[in-house]
């Protein structure tokens, strides 16, 4: 892989595949080159627009050889299924997030990747956005101190469908999966685990939260505040609060572009960051630089991160006595 345009195989041929597929534009040395999803009509509809092999089976599309790593973009509950399924054919696996329904499901695909000495990594976009490594660096370098709270929100407001991904439990529907996880991920980034949990979900009609909100503080007593909706539009926005500042990230922190950064003893001062492509380039360029590294993980988004932000989902959920039938 060191020379060679790396091709992508594509699971799931829905809004996040083409998205991502679109990302690729951005990324010289890349481009799709197979799809397979349950719906023959999408999946030959996405084939024609991105100039992909539409393949019957996942099975087929896995085992291809044109197929270097594969895009796991299937519903939640299919996580688990598809990557173990393309790690097993040989093939490096970027999965979206959430990574898998649970822990004990993320710990069998990590185990089956690291035992086939494959690289794995979830697809938590956000990381990899210029203004996100802005921000590490940052809050690393102590520009706003100690960070001490976190306040975010990642809500939107959409028409109640039992049969829906969103609203299907069957599907690993609800907030904390679909957005909440962005909202953990983002807490483990700047805090770690979280050593202390508090938190409220309303169940809707279908048995999936379709809004929570929760506290995950540790022992040092510096904690995020979070609440997540798929039935209420948010603000979507994120502040980092330290001993000596804040960093502000608007006007949508999840595909983060400007910021705001307050720092003690100083004017504030703006940064933007506008995103070459749609943003999903930066994650697919990470896979293709460890890929080509010999590296079997990111660094940005590393496997065992990964695991404890499902931990911290699986523990939110236990608290709302939320189980979906697969588990």
């Amino acid at each position: 892989m060191t020379e060679k345009k790396i091709g992508w195989g594509f699971i799931g041929s829905g809004s996040i595949a083409r998205h991502f597929a679109t990302g690729l534009q951005a990324v010289p040395d890349a481009e799709p080159v197979a799809v397979w999803s349950p719906s023959p009509e999408r999946r030959q509809r996405f084939a024609q627009a991105f100039a992909a092999r539409a393949h019957d089976r996942c099975e087929d599309l896995v085992n291809a050889p044109e197929v270097d790593v594969v895009y796991v973009a299937s519903p939640h509950s299919a996580h688990m299924e598809n990557s173990l399924a393309a790690l097993n054919a040989g093939k490096p696996v970027l999965c979206e997030k959430p990574f898998c329904i649970n822990e004990r499901q993320a710990r069998e695909v990590v185990k089956t990747a690291r035992a086939r000495r494959l690289f794995l990594m979830e697809a938590m976009w956000t990381r990899f956005f210029p203004l996100m490594a802005k921000v590490r660096e940052m809050t690393a370098g102590g520009m706003i101190g100690e960070v001490r709270m976190v306040a975010a929100d990642f809500g939107f407001r959409a028409e109640f469908d039992p049969g829906s991904r969103l609203f299907d439990p069957g599907l690993g529907g609800g907030a904390l999966l679909d957005v909440g996880v962005y909202l953990v991920s983002l807490s483990s980034m700047l805090l770690g685990p979280p050593t202390r949990i508090a938190a409220m979900a309303h169940v809707g009609p279908s048995g999936v939260d379709e809004r929570c909100a929760f506290i995950l503080g540790d022992d040092a007593g510096r904690f995020a505040i979070c609440h997540a909706a798929v039935t209420t539009h948010t603000p979507q926005a994120a502040t980092i609060m330290g001993s000596e500042g804040r960093i502000e990230i608007h006007p949508q922190w999840w595909r983060p572009a400007q910021m705001t950064v307050h720092a003690a003893g100083k004017p504030a001062q703006d940064y933007e960051y506008p995103p070459a492509g749609n943003g999903y380039n930066y994650e697919a360029a990470e896979v293709l630089r460890c890929l080509r590294a010999g590296e079997m993980e990111s660094p940005i988004m590393p496997l065992d991160e990964s695991l404890a932000i499902m931990k911290t989902m699986d523990n939110l959920r236990a608290r709302w006595g939320l189980r979906y039938p697969m588990e």
